[in-house]
């Protein structure tokens, strides 16, 4: 049997190999047929004038250059009617190249899912997966080819909006909720019609953004780079991800748009890289206002000489580049590699064979329609909430409670649920698709339970008008769910905040409907960790909603009355106040750590404990987990050896739940300094009341290695400590064992 699988694998990998010389020989033969213009058609990409994610480049001659074959992508053009008329003009062209149709599909298509962050708090890679599966399969049969996702920036500031669109401040989650994403978006290969090129972005360090200011400039070692923020954009280059973007911040002093350390050295040299790099939104030339390029014909010699092989946006490419070889700055080679490693991915996509093959409304239809895609979101959304208190068991709410008040000015929204970065569909009424929290309410409890509803306030500002109103609606019922929290557009891109409370008067209302005496649930609803101090020290019942999407008030409902019990974890820390931001729990300590919170001479706050509010990894279940037992198959091993780390979980509460076991180690001394702990595996268990299962991890060479001074990938003989917990900051069981030479 195993001698048939080989030989399998081995006729498969030639297969592929065959094929793959054939696409290149088709590449290589058109290719000599292109003029210069028609090669640096290939690498322009302009928008539709509908629905843009950018500033929009006034261009009234799209369709004429297209049928001339000077554009090679385009996004932004939703439908299969609208993606089919484009193509048409391209056919048009002398020699048919067909286009390539992107989209921001970042957290699903007609079906919306939660926002990445959300996601990540799940820990779940196959429902991370999922969710990217669904999206793609949605987008494909809707014309699009390639989605602008996953984004793998590591973010430690919430400040920062785009942290909305990754997976938190930890590079071993986030590079596994990566790899989990681009197969998702990719599944089995590219040219699937369920199937579109993921695009990995933003290369590189953004989310190191100086002050958590959107656009602004990264200034780190190469070790921390190395180390902290490139990990995860390898591992979707190891999910065989199609493309990458590049990122609107200089890194040390030059823009990642015409970083050739980059993108040259680092991601087509050392990684080979074998897709292509697109721009961001006119980042070419935004290259000019950095300061970095004397104009735009010298950001499109910085760009396409640093490997930026696709221009979005900025017209850089279209009118500079011909100068530019002529003159001989630029090699002809630089644009012949660019537009070859473009026109491949037509041809692996069945773009030549059939240019109208992702434009089937028939087959739209049917996939945006598919109920399964809906339980998909839901489950997903269930997944994703954070239960972050839980005082008395005041969750789950009973199903036999008379009188709920609804209280908040989120609870009748609908388009909010979908948070920032969702596709809007022109011909979907998305108060009749998006599941609102009053509707979810409604659809759960049983004829014999009242809702009753007040507002109470606005999102923003200082209007009280409507507490009285609240206040007397919350007096009349058993139970009070109050949803507060962020507009749904103020996390995301260009919405940086430097103050991170929950805006308006909302917090007030918490405190006016608590001095009722009612028992009361509070749903904060964010895209990025927020401030809540008050509500998080006096209410007795907390769940941290994001925002979930399509199928969000179902999936908020299920898991108030307890048909799904809350699993999700942060993967970000919570700060108290934003004045200890930057804030992560994987830092390194210091010569005067800061120790039970003595402030003597000591890293330290005098005015704020150093601890966060709720740390990385943190969540809580509607049951209890214990953890004993640890084991390590050995105390002592060599660098070609593993140490096997087994433990015993059990389920001490009455409710089935499911818990995040999370692995952590610390290399206690080091030729560089090492942070106080690192995630280095975790394991989503799920366990009846009662069960035990025996846990098990692994510990290799790999999971012990960092980048010393010399940016060598290596272990360290000495002494680590492994720690097993239920967050950063709750350590059940730790032990000892050293690593020798």
């Amino acid at each position: 049997m195993k001698k048939i699988t080989t030989f399998a694998l081995l006729m498969a990998s030639l297969l592929a190999m065959a094929q793959q010389q054939t696409i290149d020989q088709k590449v290589n033969d058109l290719l000599k047929k292109m003029t210069l213009e028609e090669k640096i058609g290939q690498l322009n990409q302009y928008t539709g004038d509908n629905q843009a994610t950018g500033p929009i480049t006034i261009n009234p001659n799209k369709q004429t250059e297209i049928k001339q074959g000077l554009i090679g992508s385009m996004l932004n053009i939703i439908g299969t009617k609208y993606t089919r008329q484009y193509q048409e003009l391209a056919m048009q062209s002398r020699l048919k190249i067909p286009l390539l149709f992107g989209q921001d599909v970042i957290h699903g298509y007609k079906t919306t899912f939660p926002i990445p962050l959300a996601e990540a708090a799940s820990w779940d890679l196959p429902a991370i997966e999922m969710a990217a599966r669904v999206a793609a399969t949605e987008a494909a049969a809707s014309g699009i080819h390639w989605t602008f996702a996953p984004m793998v920036d590591i973010g430690r500031d919430p400040r920062w909006g785009r942290v909305m669109e990754g997976a938190g401040e930890d590079t071993y989650l986030g590079s596994k909720i990566a790899y989990a994403r681009v197969k998702g978006f990719q599944g089995n290969k590219l040219g699937d019609l369920n199937s579109v090129m993921a695009c990995v972005k933003h290369f590189a360090a953004y989310g190191a953004a100086t002050g958590g200011r959107d656009y602004n400039s990264v200034d780190m070692s190469e070790r921390m780079l190395f180390e902290t923020y490139l990990p995860p954009f390898k591992a979707a280059l190891d999910a065989g991800a199609a493309t990458f973007m590049n990122s609107f911040n200089d890194l040390n002093g030059i823009p990642a748009t015409g970083n050739a350390h980059l993108q040259r050295d680092i991601l087509k040299g050392k990684w080979n890289f074998q897709g292509f790099v697109v721009s961001d939104w006119g980042s070419i030339g935004e290259m000019v206002a950095h300061g970095y390029s004397k104009d735009l014909k010298a950001a499109a010699y910085s760009a396409i000489t640093a490997g930026s092989d696709m221009d979005m946006e900025s017209n850089a490419y279209r009118y500079n580049l011909a100068a530019l070889i002529k003159e001989g700055k630029v090699s002809i080679d630089l644009v012949d590699d660019a537009v070859k490693r473009i026109l491949r991915k037509k041809f692996e996509l069945g773009l030549f064979e059939d240019p109208y093959r992702y434009s089937d409304e028939k087959r739209a239809e049917k996939v945006l329609n598919d109920p399964a895609n809906r339980k998909a979101a839901r489950e997903v959304a269930q997944k994703s909430i954070v239960l972050l208190k839980n005082e008395n068991e005041t969750l789950p709410l009973s199903k036999n409670l008379k009188t709920i008040a609804f209280i908040g000015p989120m609870v009748k929204e609908y388009k909010a649920n979908m948070g920032f970065w969702s596709v809007e569909l022109p011909d979907v009424d998305y108060s009749k698709w998006v599941v609102s929290q009053w509707d979810g309410l409604q659809n759960k409890v049983g004829k014999n339970t009242k809702l009753l509803y007040a507002k109470g306030c606005d999102i923003e500002g200082d209007n009280k008008d409507g507490f009285a109103e609240a206040v007397a609606t919350a007096k009349q019922a058993d139970v009070v769910i109050l949803s507060i929290g962020e507009r749904h557009d103020m996390s995301g891109e260009a919405k940086s905040r430097s103050d991170l409370h929950i805006p308006g008067v909302q917090e007030d209302l918490v405190k006016a409907i608590q001095a009722t005496g009612k028992p009361v649930v509070v749903l904060v609803n964010a895209g990025r960790p927020l401030i809540f101090n008050w509500t998080a020290d006096n209410a007795p019942a907390v769940l941290y909603t994001w925002w979930l999407g399509t199928e969000a008030g179902n999936a908020i409902a299920d898991v108030l009355f307890g048909d799904y019990n809350p699993s999700g974890k942060l993967p970000m820390t919570f700060p108290r106040e934003v004045g200890q931001i930057p804030i992560y729990y994987n830092h390194f300590s210091t010569g005067r750590p800061s120790v039970n919170e003595n402030k003597i001479y000591k890293s330290a706050y005098i005015d704020l404990p150093t601890t966060p509010k709720f740390p990385f990894g943190y969540g809580l279940s509607y049951t209890k987990f214990g953890y004993s037992d640890l084991k390590l198959s050995s105390t002592k091993i060599k660098s070609n050896e593993t140490i096997k780390v087994s433990f015993q979980l059990t389920n001490t509460g009455k409710a089935a739940g499911e818990e995040v076991a999370q692995l952590y180690l610390k290399d206690k001394f080091g030729s560089v300094v090492r942070p106080v702990l690192e995630l280095r595996d975790f394991q989503k268990v799920k366990l009846n009341a009662g069960e035990s299962k025996t846990i098990e991890f692994t510990i290799d060479k790999e999971k012990l290695s960092f980048y010393n001074d010399k940016l060598e990938w290596n272990a360290e003989p000495g002494d680590f400590e492994v720690m097993i917990g239920t967050s950063s900051a709750d350590i059940k069981l730790k032990s000892d064992f050293e690593l020798v030479q």
